[in-house]
């Protein structure tokens, strides 16, 4: 039996979504979890398809009927996964890629311990910010920000972390292949 539920973890900058864009697309029952966020949309962003956009109050009215699978705070706003569109995905046979952050994971492991969790990560410290500094996104203060967040994240998953899987991406086409692999089990 094919596993439905996979989730992804990574700090910033070790090339998770690019792995995903490019794998995903190959499993025509997989779909890419749609979250939910107080956040303003972004320009070209549509509800329900980018995010499920929701108000601070609907939002907390959410998390208060335990609606959410898990949630966050970041920069203000909340950030979450909607048990109704998980619940929605497997009643339609889907399966289900996930990005979730190291802490988000615990939480969801809850509610669904029959999750794959696959960690991706950077060869080295020193590689993550070499790129984070070519993407030419971010100032001095925020790319100092995600190393340190980074080294918290990847111990926090070392230590309390349920990943069955990691993927050291050093090459994209070599990761790309594990992670083919792993969602194909």
């Amino acid at each position: 039996m094919k596993h439905k539920l996979f989730v992804m973890s990574a700090p910033s900058g070790a090339g998770k979504t690019t792995l995903k864009d490019l794998v995903i697309r190959e499993f025509p029952d997989m779909v890419y979890s749609i979250s939910a966020t107080t956040r303003a949309p972004r320009e070209g962003e549509i509800d329900g398809v980018h995010y499920f956009f929701k108000t601070r109050e609907e939002f907390q009215q959410m998390i208060a009927k335990n609606e959410m699978v898990e949630w966050n705070e970041v920069h203000g706003n909340f950030y979450g996964t909607p048990k109704s569109f998980v619940e929605k995905m497997l009643s339609e046979g889907k399966r289900v890629l996930f990005d979730l952050d190291v802490f988000g994971k615990v939480n969801f492991d809850k509610v669904y311990p029959e999750a794959v969790g696959i960690l991706i990560l950077p060869p080295s410290l020193e590689i993550l910010e070499a790129r984070l500094r070519h993407r030419a996104t971010d100032s001095e203060d925020v790319i100092r920000l995600r190393l340190e967040n980074a080294k918290k994240e990847i111990a926090f998953a070392e230590e309390h972390g349920k990943y069955e899987y990691k993927i050291v991406n050093d090459n994209l086409e070599i990761a790309a292949n594990q992670l083919r692999k792993i969602l194909s089990t």
